[in-house]
């Protein structure tokens, strides 16, 4: 079950997993600075308040956030707190490969899913039979900081429905693999915002693109 406290420290964790306090968050949202100060978590009657739906969805647009990626950073019932992105373990596992890996061909079918040998395994913190075809990739580098770091591995879900703001892997059709946030997708090109404000935002057209799957989780 939710409770105040768990929804104030998932926004605690965000704003560390972008660099940023609360109120450094706030403000990148657009928000009033104090709007996720401890003074704002309590009522005049000393009771919690929750933080409006309005609030969190700018901060989660602003960061380029999914709700999937908030939840997870939401402490399990019953356990301890979960650090940002990790996971708990499990007994289920997807296919593991390395950015660099990915570009080479045989390693994904026709729609971005795993397919052909070679692939290392990971625990995933859910079962894959709830989510087919889910992978993890592992970054390799520096091209993906401050977000993504060498040795972070990423859970993707190929095939799902991506949106603006969403964290995604597009693999083009030069055997080009990168991690970008969706800005805008047609029927004809797509807009990709750079994690790493040294190497440029991409704008391709739709027909250089193989595949792009969304970004569902990421340990770190």
């Amino acid at each position: 079950m939710l409770s105040h406290d768990k929804i104030w420290a998932a926004i605690d964790r965000l704003a560390e997993r972008n660099q940023l306090t609360p109120s450094g968050l706030a403000r990148r949202a657009g928000l009033d600075p104090t709007s996720f100060n401890k003074s704002k978590r309590t009522g005049p009657d000393g009771r919690m308040r929750w933080p409006s739906t309005e609030s969190i969805s700018k901060v989660l647009e602003a960061t380029g956030t999914g709700i999937d990626q908030f939840m997870g950073f939401i402490q399990p019932e019953g356990g301890g707190t979960v650090p940002n992105g990790a996971f708990p373990p499990q007994a289920d596992s997807i296919p593991l490969l390395g950015f660099a890996q990915a570009g080479a061909g045989g390693f994904f079918d026709d729609g971005g899913f795993p397919a052909g040998q070679g692939w290392d395994v990971v625990e995933f913190p859910a079962s894959p039979a709830r989510k087919a075809g889910v992978y993890a990739l592992e970054v390799q580098g520096d091209s993906m900081k401050p977000l993504y770091r060498d040795g972070d591995v990423l859970i993707v879900e190929p095939g799902a429905q991506v949106r603006r703001g969403d964290r995604v892997v597009v693999k083009t059709r030069e055997g080009e693999v990168m991690a970008k946030v969706l800005a805008r997708q047609s029927a004809k090109t797509i807009e990709l915002i750079s994690l790493n404000p040294e190497h440029p935002n991409r704008n391709l057209d739709m027909t250089d693109v193989e595949w792009i799957a969304r970004i569902i989780w990421a340990s770190q």
